[in-house]
């Protein structure tokens, strides 16, 4: 059996070597390339491949309707609207993501963006090297705040644990009502929770019913005061209308993680030049307890594709 690594796990070379010994023990054979979003490049990389494990690089249904072996797509990535399903579908190809591996690094930035913001993390940071004092920058406190969160999954269900610890009312909007949900999340429609919120976080799948989610006209719904958080997918919220919502004075500021590309961005690209605009470069889910996490799950979906037992499935 032969698995291509399209690209790097951002594990050790050690622990990736530990974690492909047991395989290679078995008569696997692994074969490791550099990242690369080269439709030709992929498709003369995954020639006579069984497996394949990415992480969130594009892997497009061309790419996967012209592998000659392939049997299994292994995400090493919660979401995967960026694998083209509609070609393992087609082809009866197996794909298994990482679900779980980082609810807590995830929720934890959520958390981190809103208390940068709250706080004016930049803004008193530039003053103290500068200088200069805090005149003027005074923040606010969660403690007390309602906290929206749209999609109540396992991470979104970490964010609204974290925020309550913290003394926050929590809201949450998702597709189906959640019965496990903990007695202090109140779930609402998501124009009741934009209504309600002071701090609005994405946590909900990219999907054809998320997409633009956050709009212009969802965007009136939230109170001049509040602040969105996106640590979901870029396109749930529209670039465009976002930006003129944080110019116009729409909405106070957002913290902004994952855009319509993976960064590098533009220096066009209209989130950059937005008012009381925290941006990060889809880092969310990128902690060294994560990496390892997503591994051990990688390698599980594998053993357990092979034994005819598949995980995490998605296809």
């Amino acid at each position: 059996m032969k698995v291509v690594i399209l690209e790097s796990l951002g594990i050790s070379e050690e622990e990736l070597s530990a974690r492909k010994a047991p395989f290679e023990a078995d008569g696997v054979e692994f074969v490791s390339y550099a990242k690369s979003t080269d439709t030709a490049t992929l498709i003369e990389e995954v020639k006579g491949a069984d497996a394949a494990i990415i992480a969130n690089m594009p892997f497009k249904n061309e790419v996967i309707a012209a592998a000659d072996q392939l049997k299994f797509i292994d995400v090493a990535f919660t979401g995967v609207d960026h694998v083209g399903l509609a070609a393992a579908k087609e082809k009866n190809i197996a794909v298994s993501n990482a679900s779980g591996y980082s609810n807590e690094a995830v929720a934890e930035l959520a958390m981190g963006m809103v208390l940068s913001l709250y706080r004016r993390m930049r803004e008193v940071e530039a003053r103290c090297r500068d200088g200069k004092t805090k005149d003027g920058l005074v923040g606010y406190e969660v403690k007390g705040k309602t906290v929206g969160i749209v999609g109540l999954g396992k991470i979104g269900t970490r964010s609204a644990e974290l925020f309550h610890a913290m003394g926050a009312d929590i809201l949450a909007s998702s597709r189906s009502v959640h019965t496990d949900a903990p007695d202090y999340v109140k779930q609402v429609a998501l124009e009741e929770l934009l209504a309600a919120s002071d701090i609005v976080i994405l946590h909900c799948p990219l999907n054809d019913g998320t997409r633009g989610l956050i709009n212009k006209d969802t965007l009136k719904l939230m109170k001049s005061s509040a602040i969105l958080i996106n640590v979901a997918r870029g396109p749930v919220a529209n670039t465009a209308d976002l930006a003129t919502a944080l110019k116009d004075g729409v909405i106070a500021g957002a913290g902004i993680d994952v855009f319509d590309i993976e960064p590098p961005l533009a220096a066009d690209e209209p989130l950059l030049a937005t008012p009381n605009t925290l941006v990060t470069p889809h880092v969310a889910f990128a902690t060294h307890e994560s990496m390892t996490l997503r591994a051990e799950i990688v390698f599980d979906n594998l053993r357990a594709w092979m034994d005819g037992q598949q995980k995490n499935v998605i296809l």
